[in-house]
């Protein structure tokens, strides 16, 4: 860091939110970190650490009556932010600081076009003329590498796609020429290859428009593609504050060694991952924690499921009486083996879970089989594939939307088994769930307790428990650890393979997370646009890729290397 006057001087931040009982809950204590002109600062850490809340402290945005935010200093430019009473005040948002936040459809209003809501950022703060400010939208959605932006100009929030969303939303942020870029978790939604895209794009565009940038992320991995100087945040205080070149190759504090090794690599085949919590108690003995060799690996057996020529075909308007085909799945063949995991890759779009909610008859397919002991599930009836709907079973990917709000754990757990004829009693039907709640690691007092009260990671554990209610023979995991921090992520994944090894159980595993599909799968099918492009061992995949698309996502991986530091 220089000794002139940094862009953002924050020291000692420190945010506490009212509850609901009426108390001050601290969610940031004592906050510091600087941001130098034409730098990218990152703040990193776990759900809950307090990036987010930080970020949103400086820009102004926390609700005044819940919220309670105090600086020792809080400058942009030399200028303090904080008013004579210590009330944060930004007179700067939307116009010299801006922020891109992580979920582009929930920041876009569905009721008006893309092009309006960025053009009316230009109204407001430039005050330009809706003919200038049309304009200079199409230009930035053109600089931020949106195709046809006159086009686009005029379509709606879900007439675009996840990476043309964020584009937008980049667009948006850029409009008044900030000098100072928030941007909270702008990748964790997309596919491999968007990410990089808009990674790349960013980089590019601070160092054309000579800005500075705060990224937030709780995957270090990214971090080093982008960021200058890294502050590692744990439980609402920074634990580490460094450039990323001493993050990466000196990591002084326990946490972040463990954010830095969470993340499954080519070496993590066939050992358990470690986690926050083996980085601590190993610190505590003094010792370097040791992944660990999974007790034994489960060798495939006999074929299980046969997929035969599978097709889903959607058809759309092209016009006012016409319509045209849309192959979303086109002739798909493949097995699995039992004990054995299928990882299934590739971008939004590819087919990969239309392929699974149709294994789970959630979706009917247009044509093809799917053959499991010799019987055609496509074309059995809706009472002859109970049993069937009993062995296949599935994780969705969002934890928060996938369980009843209005259900304690217990109801949750005991439904599929009321469903299914299982335990003779409500006391049996509790005492299974009891157990298998012991089984994925958390205690039966959450019996009595809602969804809502429970984390990401112990939401996506409890989905799990209610799989395994009703004795599977197959899961389908539909991007089950992608919307998890990279710690919870590593506990959950050892957590199936754990499963996978007691019980037998197959795996169809779906994600575009390459290096989660490395680690869990044995054989790796690529699909691109419906069509399968490449199959095999999942090695021999990684190490020899022979189509150019499977090569292309492999490059896109993002790896713990360090950004070069800004001119």
């Amino acid at each position: 860091m220089t000794n002139k006057v940094p862009l953002l001087d924050v020291r000692q931040l420190t945010v506490a939110f009212r509850s609901g009982a009426g108390q001050m809950v601290q969610a940031v204590k004592d906050v510091s970190f600087q941001v130098e002109p034409e730098t990218t600062v990152a703040l990193v850490g776990e759900s809950g650490s307090g990036k987010s809340v930080s970020a949103l402290a400086v820009m102004g945005l926390l609700p005044e009556r819940s919220a309670r935010v105090s600086a020792q200093s809080l400058r942009f430019k030399g200028t303090s932010l904080l008013s004579d009473q210590g009330r944060l005040i930004n007179p700067y948002r939307g116009n010299r600081m801006t922020m891109v936040f992580q979920d582009p459809m929930t920041s876009l209003n569905p009721v008006y076009s893309v092009g309006y809501q960025v053009a009316e950022m230009l109204r407001v703060h430039r005050q330009m003329s809706r003919k200038d400010a049309q304009a200079k939208t199409i230009a930035l959605f053109e600089e931020v590498g949106i195709s046809d932006p006159a086009y686009r100009f005029n379509a709606y929030p879900h007439e675009l796609s996840g990476g043309q969303q964020q584009r937008v939303m980049i667009a948006m942020a850029l409009a008044c020429e900030p000098e100072l870029l928030i941007a909270d978790e702008p990748t964790t939604a997309l596919d491999v290859t968007v990410q990089k895209q808009i990674l790349d794009l960013m980089a590019d565009l601070r160092s054309r428009r000579r800005m500075a940038m705060i990224f937030i992320s709780h995957d270090l991995s990214l971090v080093g593609q982008i960021a200058d100087h890294v502050v590692v945040m744990q439980k609402g205080t920074v634990c580490e504050n460094a450039s990323s070149r001493q993050i990466f190759q000196m990591p002084s504090h326990v946490y972040t060694r463990a954010l830095l090794s969470c993340r499954p690599t080519a070496e993590s085949k066939g050992r358990r991952l470690l986690t926050v919590d083996d980085w601590t108690r190993a610190e505590s003995a003094g010792a370097v924690p040791e992944p660990p060799a999974i007790r034994q690996e489960v060798k495939p057996g006999e074929v299980f499921v046969t997929v035969q020529n599978l097709s889903k075909t959607y058809m759309r308007k092209s016009g006012l009486f016409s319509q045209t085909a849309f192959h979303a799945v086109d002739d798909v063949s493949f097995d699995i083996r039992k004990g054995e995991t299928l990882g299934l890759v590739g971008e939004s779009g590819s087919g990969k879970s239309t392929i699974g909610l149709m294994l789970m008859r959630l979706i009917t397919p247009t044509k093809g089989k799917i053959l499991v002991d010799g019987r055609d599930l496509v074309q059995v009836s809706e009472k002859e594939f109970a049993p069937y709907r009993r062995r296949f079973q599935v994780v969705f990917q969002n934890p928060y939307a996938s369980l009843n709000p209005r259900f304690t754990i217990g109801q949750i757990l005991a439904e599929p088994m009321w469903l299914h004829g299982i335990g003779k009693t409500s006391q049996d039907r509790e005492n299974l769930s009891k157990r298998l709640l012991d089984r994925v690691g958390l205690p039966e007092a959450a019996l009595k307790r809602y969804p809502h009260e429970f984390s990401g990671g112990q939401r996506q554990r409890i989905m799990i428990a209610r799989c395994l209610t009703v004795s599977p023979d197959l899961v389908v995991c539909d991007e089950a650890v992608s919307a998890l921090d990279v710690s919870v992520q590593a506990q959950v994944l050892n957590l199936l393979k754990d499963l996978q090894q007691e019980l037998g159980l197959s795996y169809l595993f779906i994600s575009h997370d390459l290096s989660v599909v490395q680690y869990m799968s044995d054989r790796i099918i690529v699909l691109k646009s419906g069509k399968i492009v490449e199959e095999g061992d999942t090695e021999a995949i990684y190490q020899r890729p022979r189509h150019e698309y499977t090569q292309a996502l492999l490059r896109a991986v993002p790896t713990l290397s360090v950004a070069q530091p800004a001119a």
